[in-house]
């Protein structure tokens, strides 16, 4: 196994069909993934006040599913660590606090301005889209990447999709806010001629229809 480390931002947890991926890709050994308690509660939190048709009984299902899904995940006992760290938004020291404590190589996060470069230099740590992250695992593992995407594809109920719709990671929900591993799936999109779609115009655009999609958490 990979010991490439990252935590997982709440914001990248939040879109049901990426936090699927994302931990999809987790479980396949290609990198460790870490999160917290406290980062669950913020993606839980920001769904059910956008989500009111669901609980928080279905969403802590999903936490327990996730910590089960991927060894050693939650992190523990990073609170003293959280004075240390200085970021624009005091609310997100929390995050880079357990990257040190758990011993990760990075945050994955959309939000790059508020983990300023230099401040996470401090403690060995970098900020990585989730765009630029999957992309980096399909440079590495193309063949890992499809496999865990064509997984998650066939776990969403809402749109359902039929064994007929090869448009499998472009047209997948799994790509919103990542429009380059968007467009690393090029060559999977036109294997059976389907006319390749426009790439979104911007990570932000996409991000912003990823909040709006209305798709339920499917399960992990």
């Amino acid at each position: 196994m990979s010991r490439f480390t990252v935590v997982y931002d709440a914001c990248c947890l939040y879109p049901a069909p990426l936090r699927d991926l994302l931990i999809e890709l987790a479980t396949v050994e290609l990198f460790r993934a870490k999160w917290t308690e406290r980062i669950h509660d913020e993606w839980v939190r920001n769904v059910l006040r956008d989500r009111p048709d669901l609980t928080p009984e279905q969403l802590r299902r999903t936490c327990t599913l996730m910590d089960a899904a991927v060894p050693d995940c939650l992190v523990q006992g990073y609170g003293h660590l959280i004075d240390l760290v200085t970021l624009p938004d005091p609310d997100d020291r929390h995050v880079v606090a357990a990257a040190i404590h758990g011993r990760a190589d990075a945050v994955v996060t959309f939000n790059l301005k508020d983990f300023p470069t230099a401040e996470l230099a401090r403690f060995n740590l970098d900020a990585i889209h989730p765009d630029d992250f999957i992309s980096y695992q399909m440079d590495l593992q193309q063949s890992a990447v499809v496999i865990a995407a064509g997984r998650c594809l066939r776990r969403l109920r809402n749109p359902p999709k039929t064994a007929g719709n090869r448009k499998i990671l472009r047209h997948s929900p799994a790509t919103h806010g990542t429009p380059e591993f968007a467009g690393h799936s090029r060559p999977v999109d036109t294997a059976r001629g389907a006319a390749p779609a426009s790439r979104p115009t911007s990570a932000v655009r996409a991000w912003e229809e990823a909040q709006g999609s209305g798709s339920a958490p499917p399960p992990i």
